[in-house]
């Protein structure tokens, strides 16, 4: 491994979820260290705007609840580009209406909680299945896009948050069944972070709620994700594989309360 392992020359990368937020981020970024890049997104039109802007990229349309159109994003991008190295499973049913319904466990609507297993479990398992044979040929990696819900509990997102918790082990299974033949996988779990469907998602009291308690001293944004991602899918990371890395700001590692204590000893009881 040389120094310039961070660097992604000559690999081919699927970024679904691509168009917006964390996957444009993380496409603009790749691209720059020296991907090519498919952008995969249901939103078709502005999947092929931001292709458009980078060099050799491609816009795939994709639906993860059709299995069809998970098998084609990677046949077509195969067919493209000859190969593929990374799989960077971005998608998920995440859009403020989806938000705003997705309460606790009393008061889940049975079709809600299938349609967010069908978009963020098994369409990331069909996109690994399809994806696996080529990334064995390529010693590639796959990189899924979790978040710190999935490993806390949580008053709201009950059918997001345990979904996500599904993909985490779906990780790790991937990782120890395809190691030994080249194949790495590992999960970014993202905390809040600034992206526009976030703002139209979550009134501005709850970002300062989950604000108050991260140890940073602001939320992070798309680029603080896109980064971690890019680590992991590079050969900078070859030995890291079953792993979840957390990028939260350091919402997820200490006690609860953390506000309520800070304000405590700054004397504001």
């Amino acid at each position: 491994m040389t120094g310039d392992a961070i660097r992604m020359d000559g690999k081919v990368a699927i970024v679904t979820g691509g168009a917006g937020g964390i996957g444009a981020a993380t496409a603009r970024l790749i691209t720059a260290r020296g991907a090519q890049v498919v952008i995969a997104d249901i939103m078709a039109e502005r999947a092929q705007a931001l292709a458009a802007e980078l060099s050799g990229a491609l816009a795939i349309a994709l639906d993860l609840e059709q299995e069809s159109s998970v098998e084609a994003m990677i046949a077509q991008t195969v067919a493209h580009f000859g190969r593929l190295d990374v799989l960077h499973n971005n998608a998920a049913l995440l859009g403020p209406d989806i938000a705003q319904a997705d309460g606790d466990v009393e008061h889940m609507a049975t079709a809600l909680w299938d349609r967010t297993y069908a978009v963020n479990v098994r369409g990331t398992m069909i996109a690994c299945r399809a994806a696996s044979p080529h990334l064995v040929k390529t010693h590639g990696n796959i990189v899924n896009t979790v978040s710190n819900l999935a490993l806390q509990g949580h008053l709201i997102q009950a059918a997001y948050s345990s979904s996500k918790a599904a993909v985490i082990q779906m990780t790790r299974a991937i990782a120890a069944s395809h190691g030994k033949q080249g194949v790495r996988c590992n999960a970014v779990a993202p905390g809040m972070t600034m992206t526009p469907a976030l703002r139209e998602a979550f009134p501005s009291a709850l970002r300062q709620v989950v604000e108050d308690e991260t140890l940073r001293d602001q939320l992070g944004d798309p680029q603080d994700i896109a980064e971690a991602v890019a680590f992991l899918a590079s050969d900078a990371a070859r030995n890291i594989t079953g792993q979840v890395l957390v990028c939260d700001g350091g919402g997820a590692s200490h006690v609860p309360g953390i506000s309520g204590f800070r304000s405590f000893f700054a004397g504001e009881h």
